[in-house]
């Protein structure tokens, strides 16, 4: 998933949350909704924007540094790439049962739980010994991952005004671009002075950083309700979703925007 495909699928639950609008439908029962100036919402927003950074910095963390590895280790170029592939490719598979769980245990205390696993592999992932081990250690990384653009978006729609979503769904896509960027930037800069191991570690301690503030900074939410994990639920819940026109056509763009890139 790259910030293009957040970007697109976030688009779902600014629409979803807009037709609950209450200064649309005279409800109060949003009043209390954070809203830009109000309580709360700047250190959401910056609590979001620093878990995308995390989180996508730690995804491409080893892109820039394929050539170093594939040396260091002794193997082909296309296997060292599978480094990349193994977290891009566990984040894809896990979004939605990660999603499924922040609908039963909520959206902060997945994205917590995500970015804990996350960070703690990124510190184990200088030391892999073989090709093997740090593909495998990739993989759980991606997998927790996942955890972040499956809970982050939900927990805008609920604890955000709808007029004020857009906008911080935009902080979101911001900080996944920041550290898609810097995931690549960074480990180059410092793999040219002291090697890839020390670069990735350089990138897992910046992660562990901005996961503490994220945790400190994020507000309790206040709106979520607890939903079923029964499979029953989740397939009707997902035929739901692949039966509106619109859903299809912005999963169809996000597909396209991941293809080309």
């Amino acid at each position: 998933m790259t910030p293009a495909d957040t970007g697109a699928s976030t688009a779902v639950d600014a629409a979803s949350a807009a037709s609950a609008d209450p200064d649309a439908s005279g409800s109060s029962s949003a009043d209390s909704r954070m809203t830009p100036g109000g309580p709360g919402y700047r250190r959401m927003s910056f609590a979001l924007f620093l878990a995308g950074v995390a989180t996508f910095a730690l995804l491409y963390s080893t892109q820039a540094l394929l050539p170093l590895i594939s040396g260091d280790l002794g193997v082909t170029a296309s296997d060292a790439s599978w480094t990349v592939a193994a977290a891009t490719g566990g984040l894809a598979v896990f979004v939605l049962p990660m999603s499924a769980l922040s609908e039963r245990f909520g959206r902060r205390t997945v994205m917590t739980a995500s970015l804990a696993v996350a960070v703690t592999v990124g510190l184990l992932v200088p030391f892999a010994p073989s090709l093997p081990a740090l593909v495998a250690l990739r993989a759980v990384q991606g997998a927790a991952l996942a955890g972040l653009p499956a809970s982050a978006t939900a927990y805008l729609a609920e604890e955000v005004r709808p007029r004020a979503l857009v906008t911080a769904i935009g902080l979101f896509v911001a900080g996944n671009s920041v550290g898609g960027m810097s995931g690549r930037i960074i480990t180059g800069w410092v793999a040219q002075e002291w090697g890839w191991r020390v670069a990735v570690g350089v990138i897992g301690l910046v992660a562990v950083a901005c996961a503490v503030a994220f945790r400190l900074l994020l507000p309790a939410p206040e709106h979520f309700t607890p939903g079923s994990l029964r499979p029953r639920v989740l397939v009707r819940t997902v035929r739901d979703h692949l039966s509106n026109p619109l859903l299809r056509r912005l999963y169809a763009i996000g597909a396209l925007f991941m293809t080309v890139f």
